[in-house]
């Protein structure tokens, strides 16, 4: 009886064994072609991948059309001038500040002053990023990746050389392309 117990569970520690090795071929496979899919993906342009209908903003426009205007997947602003050169950009997050609570040991003078001095009248120069990091229109996605890791950014205007806006890149963007490679 003990013999057949353990022939039983020799037999089953095989087939463990053998459905571990299967998984772990299934998992190096899988591994593989994700790394190969990654190498396709950062060799591809911007150019393809970034969005080319995005919200545009002059300076002088207001805080109220800016939130008016950004609905549905729309998250940042572009700010241009009249020849669609970059100017400034302008995320949610940037937005959000305006609604910070003061710090732990505010100036209570200069707290107040901003939070009110910012109303109705308030334009969009007063809180876009007057130097945004850009990605240029002819550098891949393996550039915009690194870029967006280094800087923690997750919306980069794409622009020329004479600084004209041509897209925005988004890690949506990228994510949607790896899931459709990746299928």
């Amino acid at each position: 009886m003990a013999e057949k117990t353990s022939r039983a569970s020799s037999a089953k520690a095989k087939k463990i064994h053998i459905i571990h090795s299967k998984r772990r071929l299934i998992q190096m496979k899988r591994k593989e072609e994700l790394s190969h899919n990654i190498r396709y993906i950062s060799k591809v342009p911007v150019e393809l991948v970034m969005d080319r209908e995005f919200l545009t903003l002059r300076p002088e426009d207001s805080l109220s059309k800016l939130v008016q205007n950004l609905e549905g997947e729309e998250s940042s602003a572009v700010v241009v001038d009249d020849e669609g050169r970059l100017l400034g950009f302008i995320t949610m997050k940037d937005l959000l500040h305006l609604f910070e609570p003061p710090g732990k040991y505010p100036i209570v003078g200069i707290n107040l002053l901003k939070k009110y001095s910012l109303n109705r009248a308030s334009r969009v120069e007063d809180i876009m990023v007057k130097k945004p990091i850009t990605i240029h229109v002819d550098d891949d996605l393996g550039r915009a990746v690194k870029l967006m890791l280094e800087t923690g950014k997750h919306h980069l205007p794409v622009v020329d050389d004479e600084n004209r806006v041509h897209g925005l890149l988004e890690v949506k963007d990228i994510i949607r392309l790896i899931r459709i490679v990746s299928t």
